[in-house]
């Protein structure tokens, strides 16, 4: 078999999301019989997961639905995504504002937990005094933030 080189692969590139969508707390199984689909012998129907409808983009590709909609196991989904709470009410720009206000509060708070670690008191001085103004401006922006958003109605 002839394997193409390492010059010849194209690079992966990486990718970080940040669309707003709706979720619902739903089984593997309880996904699958939503759409009418046979569980696959290999797959755990009682895994933890999320119906994600993805409004913002892509054909809708189910009847009940408006947007887009897969399943996503639980695991996953809490590690790409931070709630925004209901926001449905708001214009999308709002929305846009208040899932960033989310966003930020979680980075500050991963942030501040890091400058905690032993990993952080083993950096040079430098990029640990960076790192305590990073989160500072952090907070700063937060508190602009929460202002323009106590604004909406």
């Amino acid at each position: 078999m002839n394997h193409p080189t390492r010059e010849a692969t194209p690079m992966t590139k990486h990718f970080i999301g940040t669309k707003i969508v709706l979720a619902l707390a739903m089984t593997r199984l309880a996904y699958n019989d939503y759409r009418g689909w046979a569980l696959p012998a290999d797959e755990n129907g009682a895994d933890d997961g999320y119906l994600v409808e993805y409004t913002d983009g892509g054909a809708p590709n189910h009847p009940n639905h408006a947007g887009y909609i897969s399943w996503s196991p639980k695991a996953q989904f809490d590690a790409g995504y931070v709630s925004v709470g209901e926001v449905g009410h708001l214009p999308p720009h709002q929305q846009r504002v208040i899932a960033e206000r989310e966003q930020l509060a979680d980075r500050i708070q991963k942030l501040e937990a890091f400058l905690h670690t032993d990993l952080y008191a083993s950096l040079p001085d430098d990029e640990q005094q960076l790192l305590k103004m990073q989160a500072d401006a952090m907070v700063l922006y937060l508190g602009i933030i929460n202002t323009r958003t106590s604004k909406f109605a």
